[in-house]
Parts: structure tokens; C-alpha cells; sequence
């Protein structure tokens, strides 16, 4: 079991904010935030790059922008150059989205390649690669961490939020057993309270993206007095993303997948019954 007090929680959190209806004062706020409770990052898109910095000068709290936001389909000197004028303005992360098109083809070296681009433009900024798991089999998740440590990326990331689920915990330990203990692993997409962020950290995370940042601390006081239960793995399983997906967003060949297992998942009954 893990310990996690307060400290240690918010030094795990990017406090997030990445609609692309959010304007400066959605970003003021979010660095009000940060600053008073001494989250590690800002996760905001590279327009803000500069303004959040100055907001955060003096704080400790570092700037993370996106690079690649939400598609990861551009070139790959587009997006080295978002993320060399990221870093230029300010940011000490870089959060990128791997091509996940050019994965799922096969094209492993382009892959590896794109993300090799974006470690060099950055210079001393970390970068960490968002897989989009929601998109990719298990098979495809290694891949896509093990080229992301081949290119020198030191962080791989569940997920945009904007793609057919977040983070589940079964994803994360998936990851967290690929590229072992040297590499940060991210949980991103759908966290919204302390018990998910815990199964999320239980599970091999090392650092979280949330928005709800605020209640997920405060949430931890609850973690002191909850029975062991209460933080165990949901039955019916927690993860079941063949059931829980976007379907309009999931590549009907990654639905399949997921059906499949389900369907050879020892909780299925139990499931089943539970929704009836």
C-alpha cells in the first residue's frame, strides 16, 4: 500500500486546463489555483505559454504545454516547432501526442521518429508522449511506451481527454510494467475524485492531469478514515472500456478487441447481474 499524504498529492497533480473555450481567465484562475496549493504543473494549450508563466513567476509551479492538441496528426516539424515556441515562452514540460495513426499502421519508425523531433526541439523541457490508449489495443500501448523511451521521452500519458475514455488503472499498470521505474507514467482523462486518482496512483502512477485538481485533494482526508474496501478495485471491473466507450469515437477494430476480452472476463457474470 502506498503512503500518500498531502505533500506528496499535490506534487503528483498538472492542474489542467485544455477546452479551447477557456480564455485568460480561465487561465488566471488555474494558476491562482496552482500557486495556492503548490500543484507541480499547469497543463494549458501553448497559446497560454507565456502568460501562464509570468502568472507563475516566483511560485515553483512549473508550465506544461500541449504540443500535437488533440490529434497528434500534424507533421512532425510542425510540431517540433510548437514545442521548440513552447519552451521559448516559458514551458518546462511538454506534453505530445503521439501519431497514433501511423501506430496502429505499423509505421513504427515514423512513429519513434515524430516523437524523437519533439525531445530535440524541446531541449531541457521533459517530455511526456500521450499515447491515447482508448485508441489502442494492449499490444499496440507497449509499442507505443517502448518507442517513447527509445526517442527519449521521459513520461508516457494514458490520454487527451477529448478521445473515447480516459485513464483506467488496468492501462496504467500496463504501462508502468513496460517502461519500469526509470519513467514517469501519466493518468489523464476522466478523474474526477480522490478515489479514482488513487486506484490511478496504486496502479502506477506517477504523476496525474486533472482539472478537478481542487477536490481530489481534498478528498485525501476522506482516504484516512475509508475502510480498505472502499479503495479496492470496483466488481464489476472498474476497467471495461468495451462497455464504457464513446463508440462514435473508438475505432471498431480497438471495440473488438476490448469485446473480446470482455467477453473472456472472469467478472462478466458478475457484471451482467449487477446491470440487470
Amino acid at each position: 500500500m502506498i503512503h500518500l499524504d498531502r505533500e506528496t498529492l499535490v506534487k503528483m497533480i498538472d492542474h489542467t486546463e485544455l477546452s479551447s473555450h477557456s480564455g485568460e481567465k480561465k487561465i488566471a484562475n488555474l494558476c491562482s489555483e496552482a500557486r495556492s496549493f503548490g500543484f507541480y504543473t499547469v497543463c494549458i494549450n501553448g497559446g497560454y505559454t507565456r502568460y501562464a508563466s509570468e502568472k507563475l513567476q516566483g511560485s515553483g509551479v512549473l508550465v506544461c504545454a500541449v504540443v500535437g492538441f488533440p490529434l497528434g496528426a500534424g507533421t512532425r516539424s510542425a510540431k517540433a516547432y510548437e514545442a521548440r515556441e513552447a519552451v521559448a515562452n516559458g514551458a518546462a514540460e511538454i506534453d505530445m501526442v503521439l501519431n497514433v495513426g501511423a501506430l496502429r499502421d505499423g509505421k513504427l519508425d515514423a512513429v519513434r521518429d515524430d516523437i524523437r523531433a519533439v525531445v530535440e526541439a524541446s531541449g531541457p523541457a521533459l517530455v511526456k508522449v500521450i499515447l491515447e490508449t482508448c485508441f489502442l489495443t494492449d499490444e499496440e500501448i507497449v509499442v507505443g511506451c517502448e518507442l517513447s523511451v527509445a526517442a527519449g521521452a521521459k513520461f508516457v500519458k494514458t490520454s487527451t481527454g477529448f478521445g473515447a475514455f480516459g485513464a483506467f488503472p488496468a492501462h496504467v499498470r500496463l504501462m508502468r510494467q513496460t517502461v519500469g521505474p526509470e519513467i514517469g507514467v501519466k493518468a489523464s482523462g476522466g478523474i474526477r475524485n480522490f478515489k479514482d486518482a488513487w486506484r490511478l496512483i496504486q496502479a502506477g502512477a506517477s504523476r496525474l492531469g486533472v482539472s478537478a485538481s481542487v477536490a481530489i485533494v481534498e478528498g485525501l482526508s476522506l482516504y484516512k478514515f475509508a475502510p480498505a474496501a472502499w479503495l479496492e478495485e470496483e466488481i464489476p471491473c472498474h476497467f471495461c472500456p468495451s462497455r464504457f466507450a464513446n463508440l462514435d469515437k473508438q475505432p471498431k477494430a480497438v471495440y473488438a478487441y476490448y469485446k473480446k476480452k470482455c467477453l473472456a472476463c472472469p467478472h462478466l457474470e458478475t457484471f451482467n447481474k449487477f446491470y440487470e
